[in-house]
Protein backbone atom coordinates (compact mmCIF):
# COMPACT_ATOMS: atom_id res chain seq x y z
CA UNK A 1 0.00 0.00 0.00
CA UNK A 2 0.79 3.53 -0.96
CA UNK A 3 2.82 5.26 1.97
CA UNK A 4 -0.29 8.13 3.17
CA UNK A 5 0.95 11.81 2.45
CA UNK A 6 2.16 13.61 5.70
CA UNK A 7 1.30 16.96 6.17
CA UNK A 8 4.46 18.26 5.65
CA UNK A 9 4.05 17.13 2.11
CA UNK A 10 1.60 19.21 1.41
CA UNK A 11 2.27 22.36 -1.03
CA UNK A 12 1.09 25.69 -0.41
CA UNK A 13 -0.99 25.83 -2.70
CA UNK A 14 -3.01 23.01 -2.20
CA UNK A 15 -4.52 25.44 1.11
CA UNK A 16 -5.61 28.06 -1.66
CA UNK A 17 -9.70 28.48 -1.85
CA UNK A 18 -11.61 30.16 -4.21
CA UNK A 19 -14.44 32.63 -3.72
CA UNK A 20 -16.73 30.22 -5.13
CA UNK A 21 -15.67 28.18 -2.22
CA UNK A 22 -16.36 30.89 0.50
CA UNK A 23 -18.90 33.06 -1.11
CA UNK A 24 -18.50 35.64 1.74
CA UNK A 25 -15.02 36.49 0.06
CA UNK A 26 -15.58 39.33 -2.17
CA UNK A 27 -13.40 41.38 -4.16
CA UNK A 28 -13.60 45.22 -2.88
CA UNK A 29 -15.88 47.01 -5.34
CA UNK A 30 -14.07 49.81 -6.85
CA UNK A 31 -15.42 53.16 -8.39
CA UNK A 32 -15.82 53.97 -12.39
CA UNK A 33 -16.00 57.20 -13.95
CA UNK A 34 -19.45 55.97 -15.34
CA UNK A 35 -20.79 55.96 -11.85
CA UNK A 36 -19.73 59.25 -10.93
CA UNK A 37 -20.90 60.81 -13.54
CA UNK A 38 -24.44 58.99 -13.30
CA UNK A 39 -24.13 60.43 -9.82
CA UNK A 40 -23.66 63.98 -10.28
CA UNK A 41 -26.22 64.17 -12.88
CA UNK A 42 -28.59 62.76 -10.79
CA UNK A 43 -27.97 64.73 -8.08
CA UNK A 44 -27.93 67.71 -10.37
CA UNK A 45 -31.43 67.15 -11.50
CA UNK A 46 -32.31 66.24 -7.77
CA UNK A 47 -31.18 69.91 -7.02
CA UNK A 48 -33.05 71.42 -9.93
CA UNK A 49 -36.42 69.92 -9.11
CA UNK A 50 -36.06 71.06 -5.73
CA UNK A 51 -35.65 74.75 -6.44
CA UNK A 52 -38.30 74.43 -8.94
CA UNK A 53 -40.42 73.22 -5.82
CA UNK A 54 -38.57 75.62 -3.38
CA UNK A 55 -41.95 76.80 -2.32
CA UNK A 56 -43.99 73.60 -2.28
CA UNK A 57 -40.96 72.14 -0.39
CA UNK A 58 -41.09 75.13 1.61
CA UNK A 59 -44.85 74.67 2.76
CA UNK A 60 -44.19 71.14 3.47
CA UNK A 61 -41.63 71.59 5.64
CA UNK A 62 -43.28 74.96 7.59
CA UNK A 63 -46.33 72.12 7.81
CA UNK A 64 -44.30 69.51 9.41
CA UNK A 65 -42.53 72.11 11.65
CA UNK A 66 -45.79 73.16 12.68
CA UNK A 67 -47.37 69.74 13.67
CA UNK A 68 -44.25 68.95 15.69
CA UNK A 69 -44.28 72.29 17.79
CA UNK A 70 -48.22 71.76 18.66
CA UNK A 71 -47.22 68.07 19.49
CA UNK A 72 -47.23 68.93 23.05
CA UNK A 73 -50.96 71.13 23.15
CA UNK A 74 -52.39 68.07 21.39
CA UNK A 75 -50.81 65.14 23.80
CA UNK A 76 -51.91 67.99 26.62
CA UNK A 77 -56.03 67.92 24.96
CA UNK A 78 -55.71 64.26 25.08
CA UNK A 79 -55.37 64.02 28.51
CA UNK A 80 -58.59 65.61 28.92
CA UNK A 81 -60.89 62.54 30.77
CA UNK A 82 -64.70 62.76 31.14
CA UNK A 83 -65.57 60.33 32.94
CA UNK A 84 -64.16 57.53 31.35
CA UNK A 85 -64.35 59.36 27.82
CA UNK A 86 -60.90 60.99 26.97
CA UNK A 87 -60.33 61.89 23.50
CA UNK A 88 -58.58 60.54 20.55
CA UNK A 89 -56.18 62.02 17.65
CA UNK A 90 -58.69 63.31 15.70
CA UNK A 91 -61.06 64.62 18.35
CA UNK A 92 -58.09 66.46 19.58
CA UNK A 93 -57.78 68.07 16.63
CA UNK A 94 -60.94 68.99 15.88
CA UNK A 95 -61.27 70.98 19.95
CA UNK A 96 -58.45 72.75 19.22
CA UNK A 97 -59.78 73.84 15.97
CA UNK A 98 -62.94 74.95 17.54
CA UNK A 99 -61.27 76.47 20.58
CA UNK A 100 -59.38 78.53 17.68
CA UNK A 101 -62.34 79.17 15.73
CA UNK A 102 -63.86 80.22 18.66
CA UNK A 103 -61.84 82.90 19.47
CA UNK A 104 -61.61 83.82 16.26
CA UNK A 105 -64.87 84.17 16.37
CA UNK A 106 -65.36 86.26 19.26
CA UNK A 107 -62.53 88.74 18.85
CA UNK A 108 -64.51 89.26 15.32
CA UNK A 109 -68.22 90.04 17.03
CA UNK A 110 -66.53 92.48 19.68
CA UNK A 111 -63.85 93.95 17.75
CA UNK A 112 -64.93 94.58 14.51
CA UNK A 113 -68.18 96.72 14.96
CA UNK A 114 -67.18 99.98 16.51
CA UNK A 115 -64.06 99.76 13.84
CA UNK A 116 -66.58 99.78 11.17
CA UNK A 117 -68.99 102.24 12.80
CA UNK A 118 -66.16 104.62 13.51
CA UNK A 119 -65.09 103.81 9.41
CA UNK A 120 -68.09 104.23 8.16
CA UNK A 121 -68.35 108.22 10.20
CA UNK A 122 -64.72 109.15 8.61
CA UNK A 123 -66.09 108.25 5.26
CA UNK A 124 -68.94 109.99 5.77
CA UNK A 125 -67.30 113.08 7.05
CA UNK A 126 -63.97 112.89 5.08
CA UNK A 127 -65.17 116.05 2.38
CA UNK A 128 -65.37 118.16 6.15
CA UNK A 129 -62.57 116.90 8.37
CA UNK A 130 -59.83 116.47 5.34
CA UNK A 131 -58.54 120.27 5.19
CA UNK A 132 -58.71 119.80 9.61
CA UNK A 133 -56.37 117.44 9.12
CA UNK A 134 -53.88 118.99 6.29
CA UNK A 135 -53.88 122.42 8.66
CA UNK A 136 -52.90 120.22 11.73
CA UNK A 137 -49.73 118.67 9.49
CA UNK A 138 -49.04 122.38 8.96
CA UNK A 139 -47.97 122.72 13.09
CA UNK A 140 -45.76 120.24 12.38
CA UNK A 141 -42.24 120.12 12.52
CA UNK A 142 -40.80 121.04 8.72
CA UNK A 143 -44.23 120.97 7.43
CA UNK A 144 -43.47 124.57 5.94
CA UNK A 145 -41.06 122.19 3.48
CA UNK A 146 -44.65 120.21 2.42
CA UNK A 147 -46.77 120.99 -0.27
CA UNK A 148 -50.18 120.90 1.54
CA UNK A 149 -52.19 120.95 -2.28
CA UNK A 150 -50.63 118.27 -4.25
CA UNK A 151 -50.33 116.06 -0.68
CA UNK A 152 -54.18 116.99 -0.70
CA UNK A 153 -54.31 115.59 -4.80
CA UNK A 154 -52.28 112.79 -4.20
CA UNK A 155 -54.54 111.54 -1.43
CA UNK A 156 -57.32 112.14 -3.74
CA UNK A 157 -55.98 110.02 -5.92
CA UNK A 158 -55.16 107.34 -3.74
CA UNK A 159 -58.75 107.12 -2.90
CA UNK A 160 -59.90 106.81 -5.89
CA UNK A 161 -57.76 104.26 -7.17
CA UNK A 162 -58.01 102.47 -3.87
CA UNK A 163 -61.07 100.51 -5.40
CA UNK A 164 -59.10 99.60 -8.64
CA UNK A 165 -55.89 99.04 -6.63
CA UNK A 166 -58.09 95.87 -4.58
CA UNK A 167 -59.08 94.50 -7.96
CA UNK A 168 -55.84 94.03 -9.67
CA UNK A 169 -54.14 92.79 -6.01
CA UNK A 170 -57.37 89.74 -5.65
CA UNK A 171 -55.22 87.20 -7.40
CA UNK A 172 -52.28 87.71 -4.92
CA UNK A 173 -54.52 87.91 -1.83
CA UNK A 174 -55.99 84.90 -3.43
CA UNK A 175 -53.12 82.51 -3.95
CA UNK A 176 -51.81 84.23 0.01
CA UNK A 177 -55.34 82.86 1.12
CA UNK A 178 -54.85 79.06 -0.54
CA UNK A 179 -50.99 79.01 0.80
CA UNK A 180 -52.30 79.53 4.51
CA UNK A 181 -55.48 76.85 3.75
CA UNK A 182 -52.78 74.73 2.78
CA UNK A 183 -50.70 75.00 5.00
CA UNK A 184 -53.52 74.54 8.04
CA UNK A 185 -54.63 71.35 6.02
CA UNK A 186 -51.36 70.01 5.85
CA UNK A 187 -50.41 70.76 9.34
CA UNK A 188 -53.69 68.87 10.88
CA UNK A 189 -52.52 66.35 8.14
CA UNK A 190 -49.12 65.89 9.90
CA UNK A 191 -50.80 65.66 13.54
CA UNK A 192 -52.87 62.13 12.53
CA UNK A 193 -50.06 60.50 10.01
CA UNK A 194 -46.68 62.26 11.13
CA UNK A 195 -45.93 59.46 13.04
CA UNK A 196 -46.47 57.40 9.95
CA UNK A 197 -44.18 59.16 8.17
CA UNK A 198 -41.37 59.42 10.80
CA UNK A 199 -41.39 55.83 10.98
CA UNK A 200 -41.03 55.56 7.45
CA UNK A 201 -38.03 57.18 6.90
CA UNK A 202 -36.81 55.90 9.69
CA UNK A 203 -37.05 52.80 8.12
CA UNK A 204 -34.22 53.74 5.48
CA UNK A 205 -31.40 54.16 7.90
CA UNK A 206 -29.90 51.03 9.47
CA UNK A 207 -31.08 49.61 13.04
CA UNK A 208 -28.15 51.29 14.99
CA UNK A 209 -27.93 54.68 13.01
CA UNK A 210 -32.01 54.95 13.27
CA UNK A 211 -32.10 54.25 17.02
CA UNK A 212 -29.56 57.16 17.61
CA UNK A 213 -31.45 59.25 14.96
CA UNK A 214 -34.50 58.62 16.75
CA UNK A 215 -33.44 59.90 20.23
CA UNK A 216 -31.61 62.76 18.62
CA UNK A 217 -34.91 64.11 16.72
CA UNK A 218 -37.07 63.13 20.07
CA UNK A 219 -34.50 65.63 22.23
CA UNK A 220 -35.41 68.28 19.36
CA UNK A 221 -38.95 67.85 19.51
CA UNK A 222 -39.33 68.25 23.44
CA UNK A 223 -37.17 71.65 22.77
CA UNK A 224 -39.68 72.96 20.29
CA UNK A 225 -42.20 72.28 22.73
CA UNK A 226 -40.37 74.19 25.42
CA UNK A 227 -40.10 76.83 22.34
CA UNK A 228 -43.85 77.07 22.50
CA UNK A 229 -44.29 77.78 25.78
CA UNK A 230 -41.95 80.49 25.91
CA UNK A 231 -43.43 82.00 22.74
CA UNK A 232 -46.88 81.60 24.47
CA UNK A 233 -45.76 83.48 27.39
CA UNK A 234 -43.66 86.10 26.00
CA UNK A 235 -47.12 86.82 23.89
CA UNK A 236 -49.54 86.79 26.79
CA UNK A 237 -47.40 89.42 28.20
CA UNK A 238 -47.55 91.53 25.89
CA UNK A 239 -51.01 91.20 25.33
CA UNK A 240 -51.58 91.81 28.58
CA UNK A 241 -49.39 94.93 29.21
CA UNK A 242 -50.34 96.69 25.67
CA UNK A 243 -54.15 95.98 26.97
CA UNK A 244 -53.49 97.95 30.16
CA UNK A 245 -51.85 100.83 28.68
CA UNK A 246 -54.11 101.57 25.78
CA UNK A 247 -56.76 101.33 28.37
CA UNK A 248 -55.46 103.91 30.22
CA UNK A 249 -54.53 106.08 27.57
CA UNK A 250 -57.91 106.16 26.16
CA UNK A 251 -56.67 104.77 23.09
CA UNK A 252 -59.30 104.04 20.75
CA UNK A 253 -59.71 99.89 20.66
CA UNK A 254 -57.97 99.41 23.09
CA UNK A 255 -58.75 95.64 24.32
CA UNK A 256 -58.74 94.78 20.17
CA UNK A 257 -55.50 96.65 19.91
CA UNK A 258 -54.05 93.99 22.84
CA UNK A 259 -55.15 90.97 21.48
CA UNK A 260 -53.64 92.15 18.24
CA UNK A 261 -50.06 93.00 19.95
CA UNK A 262 -49.82 89.94 21.35
CA UNK A 263 -50.90 87.57 18.90
CA UNK A 264 -48.32 89.54 16.34
CA UNK A 265 -45.61 88.53 18.75
CA UNK A 266 -45.08 85.28 17.19
CA UNK A 267 -43.95 86.91 14.43
CA UNK A 268 -40.08 88.71 15.42
CA UNK A 269 -39.92 91.97 14.43
CA UNK A 270 -42.01 92.07 11.78
CA UNK A 271 -45.22 91.63 14.08
CA UNK A 272 -44.30 94.25 16.26
CA UNK A 273 -43.88 97.25 13.66
CA UNK A 274 -47.08 95.74 11.91
CA UNK A 275 -49.39 95.74 15.06
CA UNK A 276 -47.57 99.20 16.35
CA UNK A 277 -48.15 101.02 12.87
CA UNK A 278 -52.22 100.12 13.85
CA UNK A 279 -51.64 101.11 17.39
CA UNK A 280 -49.93 104.55 16.33
CA UNK A 281 -52.49 104.96 13.18
CA UNK A 282 -55.36 104.41 16.44
CA UNK A 283 -53.88 107.36 18.47
CA UNK A 284 -53.50 109.84 16.28
CA UNK A 285 -57.17 109.93 15.28
CA UNK A 286 -57.71 111.53 18.54
CA UNK A 287 -54.05 112.95 19.64
CA UNK A 288 -50.58 113.08 18.64
CA UNK A 289 -49.43 113.49 22.05
CA UNK A 290 -51.34 110.19 22.48
CA UNK A 291 -48.93 108.71 19.83
CA UNK A 292 -46.13 109.96 21.79
CA UNK A 293 -47.54 108.51 25.06
CA UNK A 294 -47.98 105.11 23.34
CA UNK A 295 -44.39 104.91 21.57
CA UNK A 296 -42.54 105.60 24.80
CA UNK A 297 -44.38 102.83 26.47
CA UNK A 298 -44.20 100.32 23.71
CA UNK A 299 -40.15 101.50 23.71
CA UNK A 300 -40.16 100.88 27.81
CA UNK A 301 -41.40 97.08 26.91
CA UNK A 302 -39.44 96.44 24.29
CA UNK A 303 -36.11 97.14 26.08
CA UNK A 304 -37.17 95.22 29.31
CA UNK A 305 -38.11 92.36 26.37
CA UNK A 306 -34.66 92.23 24.83
CA UNK A 307 -32.53 92.69 27.81
CA UNK A 308 -34.32 90.25 30.56
CA UNK A 309 -37.68 88.51 29.48
CA UNK A 310 -35.94 86.90 26.49
CA UNK A 311 -33.02 85.76 27.44
CA UNK A 312 -34.95 84.62 30.73
CA UNK A 313 -37.72 82.85 28.65
CA UNK A 314 -36.30 81.84 25.36
CA UNK A 315 -32.81 80.95 25.89
CA UNK A 316 -33.85 79.23 29.33
CA UNK A 317 -36.62 77.28 26.56
CA UNK A 318 -34.54 76.62 23.87
CA UNK A 319 -30.87 76.51 25.29
CA UNK A 320 -29.78 78.50 22.62
CA UNK A 321 -27.23 81.51 22.91
CA UNK A 322 -29.20 84.79 22.41
CA UNK A 323 -26.86 84.97 19.18
CA UNK A 324 -27.98 82.11 17.90
CA UNK A 325 -31.67 83.56 18.16
CA UNK A 326 -30.78 86.90 16.41
CA UNK A 327 -29.04 85.36 13.35
CA UNK A 328 -31.77 82.33 13.06
CA UNK A 329 -33.93 85.12 12.64
CA UNK A 330 -32.22 87.11 9.76
CA UNK A 331 -31.27 83.95 7.94
CA UNK A 332 -35.36 82.93 8.43
CA UNK A 333 -36.57 85.87 7.26
CA UNK A 334 -34.22 86.63 4.24
CA UNK A 335 -35.20 83.22 3.02
CA UNK A 336 -38.95 83.15 2.98
CA UNK A 337 -40.08 86.53 5.11
CA UNK A 338 -42.54 86.42 7.90
CA UNK A 339 -42.66 82.43 7.90
CA UNK A 340 -39.17 81.79 7.80
CA UNK A 341 -38.76 84.20 10.52
CA UNK A 342 -41.88 82.43 12.36
CA UNK A 343 -39.97 78.98 12.31
CA UNK A 344 -36.34 80.14 12.39
CA UNK A 345 -35.96 79.70 16.24
CA UNK A 346 -37.49 76.23 16.12
CA UNK A 347 -35.14 75.04 13.22
CA UNK A 348 -32.20 76.65 14.65
CA UNK A 349 -33.12 74.77 18.02
CA UNK A 350 -33.25 71.15 15.37
CA UNK A 351 -30.21 72.46 13.84
CA UNK A 352 -28.54 73.04 17.53
CA UNK A 353 -29.39 69.07 18.52
CA UNK A 354 -28.63 67.64 15.63
CA UNK A 355 -25.36 69.54 15.18
CA UNK A 356 -24.48 68.53 19.16
CA UNK A 357 -25.13 64.36 18.52
CA UNK A 358 -23.29 64.10 15.48
CA UNK A 359 -20.56 66.85 15.20
CA UNK A 360 -19.52 67.51 19.23
CA UNK A 361 -20.01 64.30 20.95
CA UNK A 362 -19.98 61.74 18.14
CA UNK A 363 -18.34 58.97 18.98
CA UNK A 364 -18.74 56.44 16.05
CA UNK A 365 -21.65 55.95 13.41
Amino acid sequence: MPDKPSRANFDVTDLQTTNLEHPEVHKPRTRSLRSDIVFTFALGIGLAIAWQLRQELALLYVSALFAVVLMPVLRGVQKIKIGKWSPGRGSAIAIILLAVSGAITLFVLFALPPVVRDMREFVKELPTRGPEMLNRLKHLPFASRLDIAALNARLQDYASNFVTYLLTSVSTWASGLFKIIAGIVLTIYFLLEGEYAYNWVLSFFAPRRRERLNKTLLKADVRMGRWLLGQGALMLILGVYSTIVFSLLHVRYSYALGVIMGVFNIIPVIGALISMALVVLCAAIDSWMRVVYVLIAYGIYAQVENSYLTPKIMQSSVDLPGLAIIVSLLLGSAIDGVVGAMVAVPTAVLVAVIVDEYAVQSKGP
